[in-house]
């Protein structure tokens, strides 16, 4: 079964109209997977231990309905796949009658911490994962298939497409760490709302290409395609830390 937690929600986690933020959604569902894998055996400590990290490659989260102030939520999540180097988890977040508010998909690939180079996870690694009714639920949670690049129009760093907005950049200051010493996942979320003027998406992407860490400089570029905005959060050298695709 997947695993699961209720929470109420928190004022310290709601925006100014008393929404669950993009930020915190993230948070609730990177918090729940961190949970099972405690559950499991297979957390924090056995992974540092085994020189080993499960690292988010990408996000695809829906919102049905954002989740307001006092409400009590049920933030769950479950393994569907392995595949090579990558693992694939489905979460969701469901409102008092069980009804879906968020239903989100991401892949992630396993990480040697020691060698600073992907590897392909151990059978012991994934077993623990391992759900044997995940195509059902697949079905109840309803994603489309997930797409792993966000693919930016080719004029966006140059400087000559139409609607280009650069944003002021942002120093990562250790508030924006997480216990890999790299900008949390969920930040990066954050930057990219801020910048595009989006408090509450119904729909976003997020692909992460490396880690921001102490110290270095993120530079936001927002291009409007349409109804939606996509976000390139880079160095300073037009690098990109990871890519956000909103919308409204």
């Amino acid at each position: 079964m997947p695993y699961s937690f209720t929470s109420d929600i928190r004022y310290s986690e709601c925006d100014s109209d008393g929404y669950l933020t993009p930020f915190s959604v993230i948070n609730y569902l990177q918090d729940c997977s961190t949970f099972q894998s405690e559950k499991l055996g297979v957390g924090i400590g056995y992974l540092k231990e085994r020189k080993r990290a499960w690292f988010l490659n990408s996000w695809h989260i829906i919102f049905d309905r954002y989740p307001h102030f006092g409400e009590t939520i049920e933030t769950g999540t479950f393994a569907y796949g392995f595949s090579g180097l990558y693992g694939y988890r489905h979460f969701y977040i469901k409102g008092g009658q069980g009804e879906f508010l968020v239903r989100a998909d991401s892949l992630w690939f396993f990480f040697d911490t020691e060698k600073q180079m992907p590897t392909k996870p151990d059978e012991q690694d994934m077993a623990p994962y391992m759900e044997e009714d995940a195509e059902r639920l697949k079905a109840e949670i309803d994603m489309p298939p997930l797409k792993r690049k966000i693919v930016l129009p080719k004029d966006m760093r140059s400087g000559e497409g139409g609607g280009l907005e650069a944003c002021e950049e942002i120093e990562v200051t250790r508030h924006f760490l997480d216990s890999n010493k790299h900008v949390n996942n969920a930040w990066y979320v954050e930057m990219a709302a801020s910048a595009a003027g989006m408090d509450r998406p119904s729909e976003l992407r997020a692909e992460y290409r490396k880690a921001a860490v102490l110290s270095d400089h993120i530079r936001p570029l927002i291009v409007n395609d349409g109804e939606k905005r996509i976000v390139d959060l880079s160095d300073r050298g037009g690098s990109p830390f990871a890519i956000v695709e909103l919308m409204p």
